[in-house]
């Protein structure tokens, strides 16, 4: 059975709206996406769907190659999975990218997440609610706490998601894989010496 890599982006774009969240959370990273290639041509999210107002929010196929993310700072994290698992989560995507204009950004679930307690909206995700909602449809992960708990943070420190690039993300070696490699040694050997 084949098994393909599928990829969880966190960023900090330095918005307005990033800037308010970090000082709540005091993490680097305040936003999560998946994307199905390594090339990161193919990132869902839910998140802004104008560049000029934030509170317009949703289910998105982001450009991180364009308007907020052209300075942002990321982490990205791999992880395998089987042919089945990724016909799982597409399946999951395509329904609601099928249905996009039903659904919204859970603000409400942010102010319960800050309150540690959970807001279930029907149609309705935060960032990284959205990808531990798709992870947990794919039968990748199977979460400890409920999915409007679920951080940025929170997808960082899985122990079975493989570090592969941080810095910033114009500068991730999109379409080179020997500079992936290189970056990616070079990141973990980086991340050791700093423990």
């Amino acid at each position: 059975m084949a098994e393909r890599k599928v990829y969880i982006l966190l960023t900090n774009t330095g918005s307005f709206l990033t800037k308010l969240i970090k000082l709540y959370t005091k993490k680097p990273y305040n936003h999560a996406s998946i994307a199905f290639d390594e090339d990161l041509s193919e990132v869902y999210s839910f998140g802004r769907k104008t560049v000029r107002n934030p509170f317009i929010g949703g289910f998105v196929q982001e450009n991180v190659r364009a308007g907020l993310f052209k300075q942002a700072d990321c982490a990205i994290y791999s992880f395998t999975v089987t042919e089945g698992q990724l016909q799982r989560m597409n399946h999951y995507l395509r329904k609601i990218e099928a249905q996009k204009k039903e659904y919204r950004y859970n603000f409400l679930g942010l102010f319960g997440f800050m309150f540690n307690t959970p807001i279930n909206r029907k149609k309705a995700f935060f960032c990284s609610q959205f990808v531990a909602s798709v992870l947990k449809e794919g039968n990748i992960l199977h979460f400890e706490k409920p999915l409007p708990l679920i951080s940025p943070h929170d997808l960082q420190k899985i122990s079975t998601f493989q570090f592969e690039y941080e810095g910033k993300l114009k500068d991730y070696p999109f379409g080179n894989k020997a500079e992936r490699a290189r970056t990616s040694f070079t990141g973990n050997r980086q991340a050791f010496w700093s423990l």
